[in-house]
């Protein structure tokens, strides 16, 4: 199989789908690699170092999309990328569709075989390929919260582990899972006073358990929400709902509440946000105000730290790359449904539950796909 990756265009989007090691790791299985010329510099990997390995360099993106069997990318394709997509052409990258009724709609058009990162599951339920950003999300997002508290960036000006006789700042982490987990963990680190919602009760058990002392737990109803958002310095939300739209947790009634200057930052914005008053921000411009309270909502965050992130995201994604690329999409799914789980758009058709629920789109059942393409 001829497999490529591309220069990522989101802005300021350094990350790359293939790194030199992934790309060996197809070489070696017979396959052909195309990187686009200078792909890999955003997170410190030159063409020389695709070369060693025996990828091939290809002077654009367009060369790429018209010679590759499968695209292997980091971020959803954008419109000029969309347009690049062929029929019977393998898109394997990130696409939170549910938040992206255009996208969603140029996919299905295009014909190809999209197979999302955030979709793919593990035996025990967890996300393996969504798991590596969450934790980069999750432990920047305290950090990026510090920044957006300072008063020159319009927050209230509030240290997170404050100072001897002066408390530190009260953070909110709104999810329990991975993100909020990691969030939670980095937040105390910097002394802040840090307590996690859920509506799990098991989750909070765990939290309790694994991290007892750290930071304090609370289940997710909408008063302690309200109560403990009105209190808090920095919000940090960090809610999923695997392939679907983000609730949305924080009204913006609750922001009217909340202290002038608080932050929130909104590490579930890939799927539409959990705050109601989010929208996608990037890293050129990542921050603005609603009712005195700033928001940090930009949606490809791990994206700052490209080579940590990159390096992650491969070690996770490179046995699903391999196995679509050794049997084809069709008996790499049949054999393997925690990949099937990632199928959300096949021929025009949208082959996920919480996709097409999201966008009031007809679904069309996985199982029953694979065994007309079989």
């Amino acid at each position: 199989m001829k497999i490529g990756t591309v220069r990522e265009i989101k802005t300021r989007e350094y990350r790359v789908g293939l790194t030199p090691a992934a790309a060996h790791e197809a070489v070696a299985h017979g396959h052909e690699v195309l990187v686009e010329a200078g792909a890999g510099l955003g997170a410190g990997f030159d063409d020389a170092d695709y070369e060693a390995v025996g990828a091939k360099i290809s002077s654009n993106a367009k060369a790429v999309f018209e010679a590759a069997d499968m695209i292997v990318k980091v971020k959803e394709p954008q419109a000029d990328e969309r347009a690049m997509l062929r029929k019977g052409q393998i898109l394997f990258t990130y696409l939170h569709l549910a938040a992206d009724e255009p996208q969603a709609r140029e996919l299905m058009q295009s014909g190809a075989t999209c197979i999302a990162y955030e979709t793919v599951t593990a035996r025990d339920g967890t996300l393996p390929l969504l798991a590596p950003m969450s934790e980069v999300a999750g432990r920047l997002a305290p950090q990026m919260g510090a920044w957006t508290l300072q008063k020159a960036n319009g927050g209230r000006g509030v240290l997170m582990g404050g100072v001897p006789g002066v408390p530190p700042a009260k953070v909110v982490v709104i999810g329990g899972g991975v993100v909020g987990t990691h969030a939670a963990r980095v937040a105390a680190g910097m002394g802040a006073d840090v307590t996690v919602l859920d509506r799990s009760l098991p989750r909070l058990r765990y939290l309790d358990d694994t991290f007892g002392g750290m930071f304090r737990t609370a289940y997710s109803s909408k008063a302690e929400t309200a109560e403990l958002v009105a209190g808090a310095d920095l919000v940090i939300g960090a809610v999923l709902i695997p392939g679907a739209a983000a609730p949305k947790l924080v009204t913006r009634d609750m922001l009217k509440t909340m202290k002038p200057g608080a932050a929130i930052v909104d590490v579930a914005i890939d799927q539409g946000g959990c705050v109601e008053t989010s929208h996608a921000t990037t890293h050129d411009d990542p921050i603005y105000e609603v009712d005195g309270i700033v928001h940090y909502c930009v949606a490809n965050m791990p994206g700052a730290v490209a080579r940590t992130a990159t390096l992650a995201l491969s070690n996770a994604t490179q046995p699903f790359m391999l196995a679509l690329a050794d049997k084809g999409w069709e008996r790499a799914c049949a054999e393997d449904p925690h990949l099937a789980a990632g199928l959300n758009v096949y021929d025009g058709q949208i082959t996920y539950p919480a996709v097409a629920e999201a966008l009031n789109l007809p679904l069309s059942k996985t199982e029953t796909l694979l065994h007309a393409a079989q």
